[in-house]
């Protein structure tokens, strides 16, 4: 599956989430967990600890990303200009 990450999903509670070494991105509603720890994997070059997702109240896809080294997320989200 292409394109399974589209675009980080950012609020109040995500950025608290952020200091924690996690990040909420929505992805495409057909991908699996592993599917999309492969793909933050290969987008992002950090490991992986765990995909917990979910289905928001509009439908969409939400996955949480936890990182195996603390500072992944925040890195990440000053990559894409987020914080």
């Amino acid at each position: 599956m292409k394109d399974v990450v589209q675009y980080p999903f950012i609020t109040e509670k995500a950025m608290n989430l952020m200091e924690e070494g996690k990040l909420q991105v929505i992805v495409d509603f057909r991908a699996n967990k592993k599917q999309i720890k492969k793909d933050i994997e290969d987008l992002y070059g950090f490991e992986v600890a765990s995909v917990n997702t979910m289905t928001t109240m509009n439908g969409l896809k939400k996955a949480i990303i936890t990182f195996k080294k603390s500072d992944a997320a925040h890195e990440i989200a000053t990559r894409l200009g987020l914080a």
